[in-house]
């Protein structure tokens, strides 16, 4: 091996943990410094719209979780997961995974290998420095081989990852490393083993990417790495890196990386290429799931034309922060469903601030093929300008454009397509337009937000849409009364982007058990009326005052007046947020509304341990209004145009195809609609419209306001073996089944002996369920684990359906699974048992019998519902 010279090793990293809208209460534009300016060159062309920055690390749990439809929305293009059958973590098995991924968005799945081992950094040694490396050869091999028996269509859409963080890891100066002492400063063992394992992955799966040197960050070392494998043909097909910084260092990094390869690859056969990157590690707990943070992130990554995967800091299987429970998606979700829309080529960008982070970023799209421009930016509070300039003349005179607001909903918070905050027709003058947000109608930008442009030719003033009038009141200037309560914060920050984010960086806990207290929030309404009110909260669920009950009860007044009892939602970790939502009617004009830890006869009382962040009042959409999805969201290929629809609830739908004089056809969720109802899945559902062509305008969905549903208790149905009937206060009959499964071959099960239809035909099986199973973590990811059902309908061979944790046995979700029914009585047959790994015949509880990964439980049930499915 030939020496490499290297560069002087860095001073050592830090710890990998290193305010309608708000028109209401912005500050006028008159007290604010001139708006910031961010400007869309629409002439230009930067390259072809890429997409990359929607990967996510071990965001997939198995081949059905989470639903297919989150992943084709959001167009996943990349996940880094853990190798088959590996113990690092519950879940997230590449060759499972990479079904569900191949099958939804046709995306890669680079398998981190060394996550084969346990503990981090990796409890990987097997004898001395050598010997452990040449064992870890050995492991590589049999990972390989079995890729190279998948079918085609999987194995090409693999990617070797075969060391990760060598740096402070297998290669570094632990006690756990190969040597004890850093490749970056001594790198030949590391090159070394580089070396072996590229070459023994080529000769066992021939064709298989191979993607490195997946270092904690570019450093300067890399180029040295490079120069080495140059020299001995062990160049990696995908370079990888990690990008636990801030979001401006994307851009500088890439650029970095781009020009050692124009200077080491003249010459050689790379001269000429680019190859492709990954930066498979990226952002903090501050940053993911929060529309303003992420975008900043996309920007930068699309802006370098590189594939990058959100980190994976909390819970493996929900697409790092962007998914809630099986099928729904949060804020973060619906930019990169936005971000997913784009195409055509990307538009130069000129922020403010370029290079810096926590700074208004944006990136912009420009499909000439569908006279359509679009722009995601986002980053700051406040006033700005976007200007976009020479605009092309099919825009005509003037131009449609559609701003959305793409809202922060915690990081547990399921959430609604993104607000119209306006549709206008404007005059394009000297070839550019202009739009100024807090000014003209146009909110003010909310630091925690994202917001989407769609501009297209204007023809014709299209009605204005109005924006319900929203307001936020935060816990922490909220008056506290009564003994217990406390400010709890700063939370997550640029300062400390390792904490989360909380709306003002501050929130309110001690809302306990024993504790007598309240918190009062002076707030004012414009007119009489009813409103959403939303409490963004949090309960932790290893908190032992949270054991007995899971969510936290409090008691909502309004003026003094008990208006009924909320529960503050469960998270996997302290400040990890979602929120509960009820309607109140409240006259023009202020009120305060109290949250209490007693109801005002004294008789009820919290139970639990919960902190609020803040509340919001938005008015009220009447009820039975229609939804509506316009065509320029519509994802048109092959003549076919899919919308992504939001359902608040799993039930049957109306829908409407908006398309004057076609006659399309319509499918939900990869099944045909043969008239205008079908049924939705509570969150979002795939909508495909064929033959409307070019006069489709959109889709309306309209609730049905009533199904045909039958609904079955758990604690009524036949109970087998140690499979238990249990009394638990928030089951919707005060009981549910337990302990449904065991070892293989257990007779442990539930099964609904007497589930009557009219007509044959299909079903949606919709279950409310729960799931508290959590194995111990090793460091800081909390480690639930995914529950396994095999239902089978009158005998026949089990359907696998996976029901994710619910962070507590006394949290019920629903989900449902589409059954095939034949009229009269049928049963239903729930089991469990611990499903085997790869080879279909050893078992992880076996090899692993101190390490739980793979439940022997199908979840808790607490009842079925049976609905007709059009």
């Amino acid at each position: 091996m030939n020496p490499v010279p290297f560069l002087p090793e860095p001073r050592p990293m830090r710890a990998a943990f290193l305010a309608a809208l708000l028109a209401t209460t912005a500050t006028p534009l008159a007290a604010q410094d001139t708006p910031e300016r961010l400007t869309v060159d629409m002439s230009s062309d930067t390259g072809a719209f890429h997409g990359g920055a929607s990967g996510t690390l071990y965001g997939l749990y198995d081949a059905r979780l989470p639903h297919p439809n989150l992943v084709e929305g959001i167009d996943l293009r990349t996940v880094s997961t853990k190798a088959q059958d590996g113990p690092q973590h519950p879940g997230a098995d590449a060759l499972e995974v990479s079904t569900l991924l191949t099958d939804a968005s046709g995306g890669d799945t680079y398998i981190y290998m060394t996550d084969v081992f346990r503990e981090f950094p990796y409890k990987w040694k097997s004898g001395d420095c050598a010997q452990s490396v040449t064992n870890y050869i050995e492991v590589l091999k049999r990972q390989a081989e079995q890729v190279r028996a998948l079918p085609e269509r999987y194995r090409k859409r693999i990617v070797f990852v075969p060391f990760n963080e060598p740096d402070g890891n297998m290669f570094s100066a632990d006690a756990k490393s190969c040597n004890g002492v850093s490749w970056l400063k001594e790198p030949a063992v590391f090159l070394d083993a580089w070396d072996r394992a590229v070459r023994a992955l080529r000769q066992t799966a021939p064709g298989t990417r191979i993607a490195g040197p997946n270092t904690s960050i570019l450093f300067d070392q890399v180029e040295g790495f490079l120069r080495h494998a140059i020299a001995q043909d062990t160049m990696p097909d995908v370079v990888t890196w990690h990008e636990l910084s801030d979001p401006a260092t994307v851009r500088t990094s890439v650029r970095k990386y781009r020009a050692w390869e124009d200077r080491l690859f003249a010459g050689t056969k790379w001269q000429g290429r680019h190859l492709p990157i990954n930066i498979n590690e990226y952002a903090y707990n501050y940053h993911t799931s929060v529309p303003g943070q992420m975008v900043q992130w996309v920007a930068a990554i699309e802006d370098a034309k590189v594939d990058a995967d959100i980190a994976y800091w909390n819970i493996d299987g929900n697409l790092s922060d962007s998914a809630v429970q099986a099928n729904r998606g949060n804020g973060q979700w619906w930019l990169l469903n936005a971000y997913a829309a784009m195409s055509g080529h990307t538009l130069d960008v000129t922020p403010p601030h370029r290079d810096q982070s926590y700074t208004l970023q944006g990136v912009a799209t420009l499909d000439p093929a569908r006279r359509q421009a679009r722009v995601l930016l986002g980053g700051k509070s406040g006033a700005a300008t976007v200007a976009m300039t020479k605009l092309p003349a099919f825009f005509g005179p003037a131009a449609q454009v559609r701003v959305r607001e793409i809202a922060w909903t915690g990081q547990l918070g399921d959430a609604t397509p993104p607000i119209v905050a306006a549709d206008r027709l404007v005059p394009i003058r000297d070839g550019a337009i202009t739009l100024t947000f807090g000014r003209d109608g146009l909110p003010a930008l909310r630091e925690e937000s994202a917001y989407e442009l769609v501009v297209t030719p204007g023809t014709i003033a299209l009605p204005a849409p109005t924006a319900p009038w929203r307001q936020d009141y935060e816990a922490e200037a909220a008056t506290r009364r009564g003994s217990g309560l406390k400010v709890r914060g700063p939370e997550g920050s640029p300062k400390d982007v390792s904490r989360f984010h909380t709306s003002g960086g501050y929130s309110v806990e001690g809302f306990a058990t024993a504790n007598d207290a309240a918190l009062d929030f002076t707030v004012e309404v414009p007119r009489t009326a009813t409103y959403d009110l939303r409490v963004l909260a949090s309960t932790f669920n290893k908190d032992p005052l949270a054991e007995a009950q899971g969510p936290t009860n409090v008691f909502l007044r309004i003026d003094g007046t008990d208006a009924g009892e909320l529960y503050l939602p469960l998270g996997y970790k302290p400040a990890v947020l979602d929120h509960v939502d009820t309607p109140v009617t409240l006259t023009k004009g202020r009120h305060v509304i109290t949250l209490a830890t007693r109801s005002r006869d004294g008789r009820g009382k919290t139970q639990g341990n919960g902190l609020v962040d803040r509340i919001t009042l938005t008015e009220a959409t009447p009820a039975g209004r229609p939804r509506s999805y316009d065509v320029r969201d519509a994802v048109m290929k092959d003549g076919a145009a899919t919308f992504w629809v939001y359902a608040s609830k799993d039930a049957p739908a109306r829908l409407t195809v908006l398309a004057d004089g076609a006659r399309p056809t319509l499918s939900v969720n990869g099944r045909p609609v043969a008239g205008d109802t079908a049924f939705l899945l509570g969150g979002i559902n795939k909508v495909v419209v064929t033959g409307a062509g070019a006069r489709l305008r959109g889709l309306r969905v309209t609730d049905t306001g009533k199904a045909d549903t039958r609904i079955y208790e758990a604690e009524a149905a036949q109970v087998a073996g140690s499979a238990r009937v249990a009394d638990m206060s928030l089951a919707s009959g005060g009981k549910a089944v337990f302990d449904i499964g065991g070892a293989p071959g257990n007779g442990n099960t539930l099964t609904f002996t007497d589930v009557r239809v009219p007509r044959a035909g299909s079903y949606a099986l919709t279950v409310r369920f729960s799931n508290d199973e959590q194995s111990k973590a090793t460091h800081y990811n909390p480690d639930p684990l995914a529950r396994i059902a095999r239902i089978a309908v009158n005998g026949a061979t089990p359907v696998l359906a996976t029901f994710p944790n619910s962070f507590h046995r006394n949290n019920w979700w629903e989900m449902t699974v589409p059954v095939t029914l034949r009229a009269g009585t049928n049963t239903i047959r729930i089991a469990g048992e611990e499903q085997p790994n790869w080879d279909g015949r050893t078992y992880a509880s076996h090899v692993w019998p101190d390490v739980l990964l793979r439940s022997r439980f199908a979840p808790n049930i607490d009842r079925i519902a049976v609905t007709p499915m059009p």
